[in-house]
C-alpha cells in the first residue's frame, strides 16, 4: 500500500471522533501558559549575561542597578537555581546560567526574525538582513557593490556584522554569514563558494629598507603575526616561516593588519586580492594557504525573500566566477572594475 493510501485510510478510520470539541482543541485554545511569569526577567537576565555586569545591563536597558538586581533574584527564585554569581568584578554565569543563556540567544534571534518578517511580507524584497562578513572581504568586495544593490533593492537594509565566531552563525546572531567551513547543523543551509588564497606579502617600503626576503635570509626579517593564524594544521606553513624570523607586531583586526604591512612594519600573511594595492609585493617563500569560502544561512530564514536575495549576493560576489576566488590562485585580475573600486575606497 502506498504512503498516500495509508494517510487516506488513517484519516478515514481515525480511532477517535475528531469532531469532538474536547479532542480537537488546539494549544492556542488552552488559556494557561506553560512558562512561568518571568518573561521580562529573562530579557533582563540575557542582557546581564551579555553585558557582564548589573550596572552595564542597567544602562543598556534604561533601568536602575537595583531593579536589574531585583529581577535577577526573582528569576533565580522562580527557576530554583543560581544562574549568576555577582562579585565586585561583575557577573559570572553558573553552568545552569550558561545553558539558559544559550537557549535565550536562540530565542532572541528567532524573535528578531519573526519581527522582521512581520514588518515585511515574506514575498516582498523588504526588510533588514544581518550579514556576518570579515572586514577585509566586506570592504573590498561587498561595500563597493552596495550602491548598485540598494538601487535594485531599495527596501532591503543589510546590517553588516563582524563575525565573533568564524564557525558558528548563531553565535554571531546573524541571518547569513560568509564563512570558512560548512555548517553541519541540519537547521543551516551551506553553499560552497570560491577559494581564499593567503600568501606572504611585504610592502615596497619594507623591501627598500630590509631587502627582498628569501628562504635563505628569512632569519633576518620581521613579521606581522596574528592569533587568527594560530590554529594547528591549516596555518602550519606560516607558523614555521614566522618561527624562523622575528615578530615585530601582532594584530587580530584584518584591516589594521593589512595597514601595518603596508606601513612597512613587517611581512604579513594576506589574501591574494590584496595585490590590488600597488604598494604590495608577493614573496616567494613556499607558503600558500587556501581556504574555501561558504555562504551559510539559517534555513528557515531563507524563506524570507530579503534573506534569499542577500544569500544570492554572496554567491555572486564570492563564487569561483570571480577570478580572485578561483580554485587556482591568481595575483592579478584583468578587470579594471576591482582595481577602480579598490582605488576609490582608499583614495588612490
Amino acid at each position: 500500500m502506498s504512503n498516500a493510501s495509508l494517510k487516506e485510510n488513517a484519516a478515514r478510520f481515525h480511532p477517535f471522533d475528531t469532531s469532538a470539541p474536547s479532542i480537537t482543541r488546539r494549544a492556542l485554545d488552552e488559556t494557561s501558559l506553560l512558562s512561568g511569569n518571568y518573561w521580562g526577567e529573562l530579557r533582563t537576565f540575557l542582557c546581564v549575561a551579555k553585558a557582564g555586569s548589573l550596572s552595564r545591563a542597567a544602562e543598556i536597558l534604561g533601568s536602575s542597578h537595583a531593579t536589574v538586581g531585583r529581577e535577577i533574584r526573582r528569576l533565580q527564585d522562580q527557576m530554583g537555581s543560581q544562574l549568576v554569581i555577582l562579585t565586585k568584578n561583575g557577573a559570572t554565569l553558573t553552568q545552569k546560567g550558561q545553558a539558559l543563556t544559550n537557549e535565550l540567544l536562540r530565542l532572541d534571534q528567532r524573535l528578531f526574525s519573526i519581527a522582521s518578517d512581520l514588518r515585511a511580507a515574506k514575498g516582498e524584497a523588504e526588510g533588514t538582513v544581518r550579514l556576518g562578513i570579515t572586514d577585509g572581504l566586506g570592504i573590498v568586495f561587498l561595500v563597493p557593490e552596495l550602491q548598485r544593490f540598494s538601487a535594485q533593492y531599495p527596501k532591503i537594509c543589510i546590517h553588516l556584522k563582524s563575525p565573533v565566531n568564524f564557525r558558528n552563525l548563531r553565535e554571531n546572531q546573524t541571518d547569513v554569514m560568509l564563512g570558512f567551513s560548512p555548517d553541519p547543523l541540519h537547521e543551516m543551509t551551506t553553499v560552497p563558494l570560491g577559494w581564499l588564497h593567503f600568501i606572504p606579502i611585504a610592502s615596497e617600503s619594507y623591501i627598500e629598507r630590509m631587502g627582498v626576503p628569501t628562504a635563505a635570509n628569512i632569519e633576518k626579517h620581521r613579521f606581522i603575526d596574528s592569533e587568527i593564524y594560530s590554529a594547528k594544521g591549516v596555518w602550519d606553513p606560516w607558523r614555521a616561516l614566522v618561527g624562523r624570523g622575528a615578530v615585530s607586531q601582532y594584530c587580530d583586526a584584518s584591516v589594521s593588519y593589512a595597514m601595518m604591512v603596508k606601513a612597512g612594519l613587517g611581512i604579513g600573511l594576506l589574501a591574494n586580492y590584496m595585490m590590488m594595492e600597488p604598494a604590495f609585493r608577493p614573496l616567494d617563500l613556499d607558503v600558500h594557504i587556501r581556504l574555501q569560502l561558504h555562504a551559510v544561512a539559517l534555513t528557515e530564514r531563507l524563506e524570507a525573500k530579503p534573506v534569499r536575495i542577500v544569500f544570492g549576493l554572496l554567491e555572486k560576489l564570492f563564487g569561483t566566477q570571480n577570478q580572485w576566488f578561483a580554485e587556482e590562485m591568481v595575483l592579478s585580475v584583468n578587470d579594471p572594475l576591482y582595481r577602480d573600486r579598490y582605488a576609490a575606497i582608499f583614495n588612490r
